[in-house]
């Protein structure tokens, strides 16, 4: 069981959110899994900036490249 306990506005959502018939515990439940998979997305996000910025990583990207050559130049 989880009681939390909610400002004026996310009352509001809430209320819009189940209008149509849902349940709080359906909304609540997909409410907190759309926010993990926003925070995996921005995980990535930042990961994705780190190693687009990582020096040793962009030398091995070119690497590669001078190797296998650049599949995008054909």
């Amino acid at each position: 069981m989880l009681t939390v306990e909610i400002d004026s506005d996310t009352e509001r959502i809430l209320s819009e959110l189940t209008s149509e018939g849902r349940s709080t515990t359906d909304v609540i439940r997909e409410a907190i899994q759309v926010a993990g998979r926003l925070r995996w997305l921005e995980q990535a996000r930042a990961d994705a900036e780190r190693l687009a910025n990582d020096p040793d990583d962009l030398a091995e990207i070119r690497a590669i490249h001078r190797e296998f050559g650049d599949a995008d130049a054909g």
